[in-house]
């Protein structure tokens, strides 16, 4: 795996960086910026000035305009600052440019959360899906990496060594990629055989936006011990574990978290680990209901399934973190509209089980607020396809040993 265990010493001072635009307005900017600095803090860094500007487009040479520029260069040599992110992916180009006006480190949000999932990979699996996602951003932009090919524009030698070693370090990424492609696929050869090696029991999936609680949710129903922590995305490998309710057995998987503007590299990295989604027979959408943005990310987690062919499956709509909401007050004597962020629990339940019928639930992992009534709905969905599967079995009735890991 390339080595990023300098990129980002613990507690470096960063300022961050987005936009506003027609696409993007100022209300979503800053929710973006907001999730940045959490990406930020989980890789180690402290988020200490966020910068944004109002463009139609981002400026093809330094993301933002010089007179931004000029303004964070100002910032950052005043109070010592040595890393500039991103909220959005930068060419080579300004990288470069950034780079050579600032003087500081320069990453992009895909840089970032690249180097959040090479930390936090455990098994062979992760890593070696992170490490192809590293190559394939690397990629297309080793030409800004050599920055000593400035010194031979305009003159002899511009097609000398710095271009050939372009070039020779392209085929050299190019035989890594192809390299851990064919890794991966034999890893993924030995994860079909074990997911037939399970039978036919009843898949389960916990799906949902990183840091919804999925893994806390996970230790609860399989009474085990994954690793939960108010990261995102604190867990990136797979886990498979047998549960049983009321003599009912079936395998639960906890997944790896979605997120907003998710590297097209890292999407297609980690689409191996997602089959655990594509053959589960009943998905559990975990939603965090405390995050005032939950609507958007149960969009963006849709959306995801759609890409995976997984968006017509069985599945229940989990409000999580109940013990965490807390609408905004409104005063008596307003007479807008009330909105979203005003609205009672209360309210927000009748509105979202109107919509999903029976198949939606708002529980706290945290206190296990409503988790009997979680079981019972998991219960009888997974005994009616149990039973459509294993019509004449007396396979439910037997009783079975502590949940295992596979």
């Amino acid at each position: 795996m390339i080595d990023t265990s300098t990129l980002l010493p613990e507690a470096e001072k960063a300022v961050l960086v987005g936009l506003i635009t027609n696409d993007q307005p100022e209300q979503k900017a800053k929710e973006y910026l907001e999730e940045l600095a959490f990406l930020a803090d989980t890789a180690g860094a402290e988020p200490v000035k966020t910068f944004t500007q109002r463009l139609d487009y981002p400026n093809p040479n330094t993301f933002v305009g010089i007179g931004r520029l000029g303004e964070i260069k100002a910032y950052i040599e005043e109070n010592e600052i040595g890393l500039i992110i991103f909220d959005d992916e930068l060419s080579a180009r300004q990288v470069r440019n950034i780079e050579n006006e600032l003087k500081i480190k320069v990453l992009d949000r895909t840089n970032l959360i690249l180097d959040i999932f090479a930390k936090r990979a455990q098994t062979a699996h992760a890593k070696t899906q992170v490490e192809l996602a590293q190559y394939r951003y690397l990629l297309p932009r080793l030409t800004g990496m050599w920055t000593h090919l400035e010194r031979q524009r305009g003159g002899i030698g511009m097609r000398g060594p710095g271009e050939a070693q372009i070039e020779t370090d392209r085929r050299i990424i190019l035989d890594k990629i192809s390299h851990l492609k064919d890794e991966l696929i034999r890893i993924d050869k030995q994860k079909a055989t074990q997911r037939k090696n399970r039978g036919k029991m009843v898949r389960v999936a916990l799906v949902g936006y990183t840091n919804v609680g999925k893994s806390t949710l996970m230790n609860v129903l399989s009474k085990s011990e994954v690793f939960a922590e108010n990261k995102l995305f604190a867990t990136l490998d797979t886990t498979v574990r047998k549960v049983i309710i009321d003599n009912l057995p079936f395998l639960l998987t906890d997944t790896v978290g979605f997120i907003r503007k998710l590297p097209h590299d890292l999407v297609e990295s980690f689409k191996s680990t997602l089959d655990e989604v594509r053959e589960a027979d009943l998905l559990l959408h975990i939603v965090d209901i405390s995050h005032r943005g939950f609507e958007e990310q149960i969009d963006v987690v849709n959306r995801t399934l759609g890409e995976l062919d997984a968006l017509e499956k069985p599945m229940i709509l989990v409000f999580n973190k109940i013990d965490a909401y807390h609408p905004i007050e409104k005063d008596t004597d307003d007479l807008t509209p009330r909105t979203k962020e005003n609205l009672t629990l209360e309210e927000l339940q009748q509105t979202w089980m109107s919509r999903m019928n029976k198949d939606c639930l708002f529980i706290s992992a945290k206190d296990l607020s409503n988790m009997d009534e979680l079981k019972a709905l998991v219960y009888d969905r997974v005994k009616e396809i149990h039973v459509t599967r294993f019509p004449y079995n007396d396979f439910l009735f037997q009783k079975y040993d502590e949940p295992e890991e596979f």
